[in-house]
């Protein structure tokens, strides 16, 4: 398993925007780019980290051709709602020891 940590920095007062868009985007991702989903972290009022899972770093790397076209406005919003976007980390799973969803 392959993870990326993101960090997004918003700018205040679009906070609910940029939340609205990165679960419109990233369950695109997940339905035609093969992803393993993604968690989203409130670090303060302008910092947000994402946390991203994928079977294995060529797919991730060969992902973004397959999404729909709305895609494309979710992630200007995005783009708009934030100050800063970055990948923080590229990240090769070495053991998996978090619980499993039991609900």
């Amino acid at each position: 398993m392959f993870a990326i940590i993101y960090h997004f920095e918003v700018h205040p007062g679009k906070e609910a925007s940029f939340i609205e868009a990165w679960k419109n985007l990233t369950q695109l991702i997940y339905q035609y780019e093969g992803s393993l989903g993604s968690r989203l972290h409130k670090k303060n009022n302008e910092h947000y980290i994402a946390y991203a899972q994928w079977p294995n770093r060529k797919t991730w790397e060969n992902s973004g051709s397959k999404l729909p076209e709305e895609a494309k406005e979710y992630r200007k919003i995005m783009k708009e709602a934030c100050t800063s976007i970055s990948t923080q980390h590229e990240l090769q799973m070495i053991e998996d020891l978090l619980a499993r969803n039991t609900f």
